[in-house]
């Protein structure tokens, strides 16, 4: 049995998306997912206050019987409490996989740094709300119980890493930040016009100085700006990859939608047996 302890390091999950996932694994003698009160608390933007966020999430992380923490969504807050989450943090949270994807790569990012447990960029709770939602969740449960069919079908015997990029630019030159030299990173962005990555990407390229290459996930939703912007999103992904000297290595299956794939930091065959 697999237990998974679920809780909301930014924004409040909807009940009804709690109810919708608990509902389709009722019965599975395989898995137990347990949601933190604090789930659904609110406060403001956030899913409670930055005391209450911290103290269920080191709940969480320093429960013994718990296999995995799946975070419920993203939604900004999770940055405000990474650094105290990862000082209030034993044992126990060093054997956990951690899985989540969007604001809660500041997490990802920050457990991978101290190599604490195995961070994995996928699916989360609140994906159950997008049309073909039920795919994600099926793919990331399936994950924490040791089905690797959902992996990112291209991640190669190299590390990896995978962030949305407006994260990983707020993560770059910050005490989260792990060292990335050697691996091949992917991103992928939701709701932002297109020079608005071309300039995310003016400072992230700088400090992606080193890293084995550059993948691209999905840009979507891009605003309509009042004039085009001249370039698609993978020429410029291209162009700040040519100006740092970085590897472009294409497409990557990855984004802030229902076909979203697993990709778990640092090395994915070690992360299967974890």
């Amino acid at each position: 049995m697999i237990k998974i302890a679920i809780c909301a390091p930014g924004k409040r999950l909807e009940r009804e998306h709690a109810d919708a996932v608990q509902d389709r694994f009722a019965g599975r003698d395989d898995v137990e997912l347990v949601f933190h009160r604090q789930c659904f608390e609110r406060h403001g933007h956030f899913a409670g206050d930055d005391a209450t966020r911290l103290a269920a999430l080191l709940e969480c992380a320093n429960d013994d019987s718990v296999d995995a923490v799946w975070f419920a969504a993203g939604g900004y807050g999770s940055n405000r409490i990474a650094a105290d989450a990862l000082a209030g943090m034993g044992d126990a949270a060093r054997g956990k996989t951690w899985l989540g994807y969007s604001d809660t790569g500041y997490l990802l990012a920050a457990l991978y740094r101290t190599r604490t447990g195995v961070p994995v960029h996928g699916p989360m709770v609140a994906d159950i709300g997008r049309p073909n939602g039920e795919h994600a969740i099926d793919r990331a449960v399936g994950f924490l119980c040791g089905d690797t069919a959902g992996v990112e079908a291209e991640i190669d015997d190299r590390a990896t890493a995978a962030f949305n990029l407006t994260t990983l630019a707020m993560l770059c030159g910050t005490d989260l930040m792990p060292d990335l030299s050697g691996h091949v990173v992917l991103i992928e962005e939701v709701s932002e016009h297109l020079y608005a990555i071309d300039r995310l990407l003016f400072h992230v390229s700088h400090h992606l100085r080193g890293i084995a290459g550059l993948r691209l996930g999905r840009i979507s939703d891009i605003p309509e700006n009042d004039r085009p912007f001249g370039q698609s999103e993978e020429e410029i992904v291209r162009y700040w990859c040519a100006r740092e000297d970085i590897p472009y290595l294409g497409f990557a299956d990855i984004g802030h939608d229902a076909a979203n794939k697993i990709v778990p930091f640092g090395l994915a065959a070690a992360a299967s047996r974890a």
